[in-house]
């Protein structure tokens, strides 16, 4: 059974077969990455007190990388395949690669909320957001991003070393909900993806200006 990118029908359809089949609410995520939003998604380590299961005492990311034996489960699977692919690693965490379908802008997570409100408010489009477990917010933004971001910042007049803002791009991976990341809780979306949002993200720029303003902001604010 396949699924269609932009069908409200298969969500439903995906979740509900996960019931009926008692499959875990990875591989219905699973499923709606690369089914529905054409995602690609890596299985990833988890930690536990610091330990990471891929085995390695050096890990420098414990329960933040992808698992290096494990396949990724390319976009459009059907939520058979995830189910089968995760049934090779068991309690792997959902981890989505970057600089494909998107590339992530990351602020501090009181920030990120903040300004979350304010685009919304200016009718701005807006992808996907997640919060991270040690207070980061990720914003899901066009392909390519991350390369321009010292560009961008330097023409909008925020390049500012210590601002709290970066890009993500080809060779990061982002943890997805509802897994865990480095053993300290779940990562969480504050902005679901939806029909429009997971293919098409927006373009940095339209975000940026804001997300610089109440970056440098907050750091202000947080300053004796």
């Amino acid at each position: 059974m396949g699924f269609t990118i932009g069908s409200s029908r298969g969500i439903r359809d995906i979740r509900s077969g996960s019931r009926r089949r008692g499959r875990s609410s990875e591989c219905t995520a699973v499923a709606e990455y690369t089914g529905l939003w054409g995602w690609d998604v890596a299985p990833g380590a988890r930690a536990a007190a610091g330990v990471c299961s891929c085995g390695r005492p050096d890990c420098r990311a414990p329960g933040a990388h992808p698992l290096d034996f494990a396949p990724e489960v390319p976009a459009g699977a059907t939520l058979d395949a995830a189910t089968a692919a995760w049934a090779d690693t068991p309690g792997a965490a959902v981890m989505l690669p970057v600089g494909r379908a998107f590339d992530v802008i990351e602020v501090a997570e009181s920030a990120g909320r903040r300004a979350l409100v304010r685009l919304e408010r200016m009718g701005l489009p807006l992808g996907p957001v997640a919060a991270t477990p040690d207070g980061r917010a990720h914003f899901l933004v066009a392909p390519g991003a991350a390369a321009e971001l010292p560009a961008l910042l330097y023409r909008m007049g925020w390049d500012d070393p210590s601002l709290d803002l970066r890009g993500l791009g080809p060779g990061s991976h982002i943890t997805a909900p509802p897994s865990d990341r480095a053993g300290l809780g779940p990562v969480r979306w504050l902005r679901p993806p939806d029909l429009d949002s997971a293919t098409k993200p927006p373009t940095a720029r339209l975000l940026l200006g804001t997300l610089a303003y109440v970056a440098h902001r907050s750091r202000a604010s947080d300053r004796p």
